[in-house]
């Protein structure tokens, strides 16, 4: 990880320089999209009508774990949830693995841990680099988890997890070409113009190829893995899915509400 010993002032001072002020809401259009004989569906965020949230504990301190406990919540303000999907990793309680930043309030603490001891491969969340995607009302990003701590940031909202897909156009270190750990995958983007790239493969697909989706195709220069297999989940009443995760629900959720 030398490329992130050196100059990594200069990167993550560039980074922060790059997160496009937008205008304080998001509209999302969500589409199929095929990128090297794998399915994906792929939302853009872009400024517009409706705002982006995290959602994660209900008015009763309980997990929603469900899209459709979103919907109803969002309802209940008089307003409908038209895109959610998960928005990282989480516990069997389904907690937040690391931060987890809601309305301005910090719920749960980054979590800087290694994952040593872990029993069998090391859990994806650990794979440094991780990182923390974060936006607020005027603008959104992604930093690696040491440099989001380093420079402070103020947000409304920000969920950690990992490993980081892409870091100023370069692919994480530890992804492997070729690799036959295949299954389901989700992610987020930071693109062009501040944009926020959203994508779930239909299709079972290696770390390495989802980076490249993010950094070749979506041209995104920073990307960061939100989940796998049982944990991939997209809510788009538009084009028919209402997702549900086989651990029994998700821990934090992102949403676009109108």
């Amino acid at each position: 990880m030398t490329y992130l010993k050196n100059g990594v002032l200069i990167a993550a001072v560039m980074l922060v320089a790059l997160i496009t002020s937008l205008p304080p809401a998001f509209a999302q259009d969500c589409e199929q999209e095929t990128f090297e004989e794998a399915r994906y569906i792929v939302c853009t965020l872009e400024p517009g009508k409706a705002e982006l949230r995290l959602f994660w504990k209900d008015i009763d301190g309980k997990p929603y774990r469900y899209f459709s406990s979103v919907a109803d919540a969002v309802g209940k303000e008089g307003r409908a949830l038209t895109f959610a999907m998960n928005a990282g990793m989480y516990r069997a309680d389904f907690s937040p693995m690391g931060l987890y930043v809601e309305a301005g309030r910090e719920l749960r603490p980054a979590n800087t841990a290694g994952g040593e001891g872990s029993a069998g491969p090391l859990p994806n969340f650990y794979k440094k680099p991780n990182g923390v995607f974060f936006f607020g009302d005027t603008r959104a990003g992604i930093l690696p988890t040491d440099q989001f701590l380093k420079h402070r940031l103020k947000v409304r909202f920000a969920t950690q997890s990992g490993p980081m897909l892409v870091i100023q156009n370069k692919l994480h270190p530890a992804l492997i070409l070729g690799s036959t750990d295949r299954t389901r995958r989700s992610g987020v983007g930071v693109c062009g113009g501040g944009t926020v790239r959203l994508a779930a493969s239909d299709d079972t697909v290696n770390f390495y190829d989802f980076a490249r989706l993010f950094r070749d195709h979506l041209k995104c220069p920073n990307a960061l893995f939100l989940d796998g297999g049982r944990g991939v989940g997209i809510y788009n009443p538009k084009m028919g899915r209402h997702d549900r995760s086989w651990h029994g629900g998700f821990g934090p959720i992102l949403g676009v509400v109108q």
